[in-house]
């Protein structure tokens, strides 16, 4: 196999191995969430990912942004899609919303995507969301649901839904969705790593006082550890970076129709690490909702 058909064979697995390191998000909330607040875990994590890649960049003589325009850009998308977006979801599953409960709710993320773009894109020259696509969006979310249905608990842990958690929800949804659409709409290709780091260094700022903010002390030990070193090595260094190059790549709701494949991904490793009980409708809806995703993707024939 040649450069160039290795480069092809990475580029396709791109999507699976970003659904296989973003679906791991919660089984990390899993263990280090119990030991730490949720916005002093995530500006650690802020700073110990641009310690890493300014080191990378260091030694690779990466470029940065040349323009201060490209700059405000990335710093906008990093504000959306690390702070308000993680700190929304880990501060309203602290405040005792499920982790099924929350997945679903930031599982609308594709479906607010292409109601967007159908609407923005109307009577433009530009292709909006297909009818095909429409039905893949459908029927991922009704997998998604399927996937999550067991764990959103309608009896008494239903009162820990408050407003204020679902406020947190609902933001981290629309946060992940308005950071999509603008990172596609206004960032110039640029070297990932250089980019990352940008919109990092905006998340931690604005993370930074809610963080001080916080009354509840971090408490060190293994699980805490191990939930720090991967979320900084693989959900960041690796996870937001593939998520990066899949916007720049590709259609805005190709990109978040594989946000549908995470929960089902989710419920599979939770099954190995933690033994929880996969069912029938597990699996039946982790098979619509890769059908789903998969007719959201296809390419569209001309």
């Amino acid at each position: 196999m040649n450069a160039a058909q290795q480069r092809m064979a990475w580029l396709q697995a791109t999507p699976v191995v970003f659904v296989l390191i973003w679906s791991t998000g919660f089984i990390v909330a899993r263990y280090g969430m119990p030991h730490s607040p949720p916005f002093s875990f995530l500006v650690l994590r802020y700073f110990l990912s641009i310690a890493c890649f300014l080191h990378w960049i260091w030694v690779a003589r990466v470029q940065w942004p040349k323009s201060r325009v490209q700059w405000l850009h990335l710093s906008v998308s990093g504000i959306l899609m690390h702070a308000a977006y993680l700190g929304g979801v880990w501060a309203a599953v602290k405040a005792g919303m499920g982790s099924g409960l929350s997945s679903l709710i930031v599982g609308f993320q594709p479906v607010l995507t292409a109601i967007w773009l159908s609407y923005s894109l109307r009577g433009s020259d530009q292709p909006g969301v297909t009818t095909r696509q429409w039905l893949g969006l459908c029927l991922g979310f009704v997998g998604l649901l399927m996937v999550v249905w067991r764990k959103l608990t309608w009896g008494s842990p239903l009162d820990h839904v408050t407003p204020a958690n679902m406020a947190l929800a609902i933001g981290a949804l629309l946060s992940i969705t308005v950071g999509t659409l603008y990172q596609k709409r206004f960032v110039q290709p640029c070297d990932v790593r250089s980019a990352n780091t940008v919109q990092l260094m905006a998340a931690f700022v604005v993370t930074l006082p809610l963080a001080l903010a916080e009354p509840e002390a971090m408490r060190w030990n293994a699980e805490l550890v191990g939930a720090m070193a991967w979320s900084v090595l693989g959900l960041t260094l690796g996870g937001s970076s593939l998520l990066y190059v899949l916007i720049q790549r590709g259609a805005a709701a190709s990109v978040t129709s594989l946000m549908y494949m995470v929960p089902p991904t989710t419920a599979i490793m939770a099954w190995l690490l933690f033994g929880e009980t996969i069912t029938a409708a597990t699996l039946v809806g982790t098979a619509l909702t890769a059908l789903g995703v998969s007719l959201v993707v296809r390419a569209s024939p001309r």
